[in-house]
Parts: C-alpha cells; structure tokens; sequence
C-alpha cells in the first residue's frame, strides 16, 4: 500500500519517489483505494486546471451527428449515409454510430470482461508495466519524465493488430470477449475507412491502401471511485493520435467533444459506438475538428511517410501539414504530453 498525501505546501515533496511507489504497488489506483487510500497521492492533484476556451452560454440544443449505418449496403442507403459521414467529419471529426452490425451483448460483454480485469488483482500484479514494446500491459496513467499532473484512472493496453499478442499474454478475464470484439472492430473499421474515402470522393479502398486500417490498438479504461474527486480529473483535453477512434462508452458517460468552443456532453445511446478521427487522418484530409476520446484504432509504429492526400489537394486546397510518419510523430507527442495540446499542431505547414 502507498502512503502519501495530496498535501501540496510539503517543501519535501519527492514525486520521483511517489510514482516509483505507486509502480512497485503493481495495484493500480483501484488497488490503492480498496487498500484504504483516504487521500490522494499529489501527482493526481490538478492545482492549475484551465480549460483555454471560450465562455459562454451554453446550447443544450447541440448534439454530436448520429449515424445510422443500417442498410449501408444498399446503393441508395449508401449516398445517404456517406453525405452524413462527410457532414460529420468535416464539421466535428466525431459522431455516434449505430446499427453497426456489432451486437449488444457484445459490447456489454466487452465492459463487463473490462471491468473484470480491473478488479482482479492478481492479474493487474502480473501484468503492470510501462515496457511500450509489450503487446499486452497494465498500469496506471502518470508522464515519467515530466512533471504533468496523472490522470485518476488505471489502462489495459492490448496491442491486437497486425501481429496480435499471443493468447496467453491475454488477461482470461476478457480474453474471449477480446478477440470477438476486436475481430468486430477491424471489419467495422475497414468498411468506415471505405466510407470516408467515398466521402472525399477517392476509390473506396484509398485508405485501406495506405494502411490506415492495418493496425489496432486497445485502452481498456477504468475510474475508480476517488476519496477527493474535486481535486483531480479522469482525463484531460486532447486529440487522438491515430486514424480512427472506435470509443465503447458505458451508460455513466463523461466524454465531451469542443465544437464551436463549446464542450458538448455526449450522451450514451445504448448499442452505440462513438468514432472520432485521429490526428493521422487529420493530416491526411486537412479536417480541423477538434476532440477528446479513449480507444484507438492505429497504425504500427513504422517509417511510412504520412500527409496531405495529393488527390486532394490543389490551388484553392493547399496541404495544411507536413508529412511525417508515425515513429517522429509519437515521440514528439510524448516528449510534449497531451494535457491541452494538439501534437499535430507541430507540424503544419
């Protein structure tokens, strides 16, 4: 058990120490809480939140697009639901998807066997790291190298695709529900990626093409309840890093997207599933939506070059970012943190 305090006027303050206690527990922010823990540890403490938009009323009118992908198949169905697509990226790079074909009980499935892992404690023992060259880790969400305030919340990360762990690096508490769920999300995401091309007016399997449905990368989230919930956050303001964003939000909610310089709550639609463009994607079509969300679909980390669509571009439609590829993008967005930051931003033009 860690013994500390969210104190913030100690002079003797060693967060070093304090992250290196919270990691050698191997119990996670839920471990620590079932444990007793009556205060937070300081490094969870957010003493100078701000949220750089602007004020104003709020419009309790406006909500995300809703997308219902039923029948897309059909010619007809098809330009209606890709005119819907291409409204929704361009205006917010999120929207909420339904009749998605992934069954409910999947999805249910898929937060319970979550849930199931967080709470079992010898499990997170065996599996808590910050090795980012393991497929399968769990650990709790703290910057090592700056001084950036953590998040309250604990991760299983799982990375599935294109060269999927081993079965048995798989927790067996959502091991089952982790190979059908994700094997749904990869078809879902291929016939998404085909979508937007056709909404941008490329071959359907432009995106395919350029490998941005190859990879998939899984954040199994869990908030445990916390004894000074005031004085620190789940997550903070962020863009996503890779192309597509599958987000499976379970009936509490809590996620928010800034449109218009508005925070809009998204509220859970039962059977939904919430998808946001990442920052890659945005580098390819030039969209400039901005959004905060949890799980992503993404590509290995590689050499491949990735920028503006030259299909795309012309005279009146000039690239708005440099190419770069996914290995210099992610360190540079580590080295800078996420907190109220677009990494993307870094390499426009």
């Amino acid at each position: 058990m860690v013994v500390t305090t969210s104190a913030a006027t100690e002079s003797n303050y060693d967060r070093k120490n304090e992250i290196k206690a919270i990691d050698e527990s191997k119990i996670g922010i839920k471990g620590l809480v079932d444990a007793g823990l009556a205060k937070i540890p300081r490094v969870f403490v957010h003493e100078h939140l701000k949220l750089e938009v602007k004020s104003g009323p709020a419009n309790t009118n406006i909500e995300i697009p809703v997308i219902d992908l039923e029948g897309w198949l059909n010619s007809t169905r098809r330009g209606e639901i890709i005119e819907k697509i291409r409204h929704a990226c361009e205006k917010w790079g999120f929207f909420q998807l339904i009749n998605h074909e992934i069954p409910i009980t999947v999805l249910g499935e898929m937060i319970a066997g979550i849930r199931r892992f967080h709470e079992d404690t010898k499990a997170k023992e065996g599996l808590y790291s910050r090795d980012n060259k393991k497929k399968v880790t769990f650990n709790t969400k703290i910057d090592m190298t700056q001084a950036l305030t953590a998040y309250w919340r604990d991760t299983l990360t799982c990375v599935m695709a294109p060269h999927p762990p081993a079965l048995e690096e798989l927790p067996t508490a959502c091991r089952d529900i982790m190979l059908e769920y994700t094997n749904s999300v990869m078809s879902l995401g291929t016939d998404l990626f085909e979508l937007i091309s056709e909404a941008l007016g490329l071959n359907p399997n432009h995106l395919k093409d350029i490998g941005c449905a190859d990879g998939l990368y899984v954040m199994g989230h869990y908030y445990p309840a916390c004894p000074e919930p005031e004085l620190t956050m789940g997550t903070g303001i962020h863009t996503d890093s890779g192309f597509l964003t599958v987000l499976l939000q379970d009936y509490m909610g809590g996620l928010q997207v800034l449109h218009d310089d508005q925070w809009i709550d998204v509220t859970p639609i039962p059977g939904a599933l919430i998808i946001n463009l990442g920052d890659l994607l945005q580098a390819s079509l030039s969209l400039g939506a901005t959004s905060m969300t949890l799980t992503c679909i993404e590509p290995e980390n590689s050499s491949r070059m990735y920028g503006p669509i030259k299909e795309l571009l012309s005279k009146d439609n000039p690239p708005l970012f440099r190419e770069v590829n996914v290995v210099d993008y992610f360190h540079f967005k580590h080295k800078k943190g996420v907190e109220g930051t677009q990494a993307l931003a870094h390499f426009k033009l």
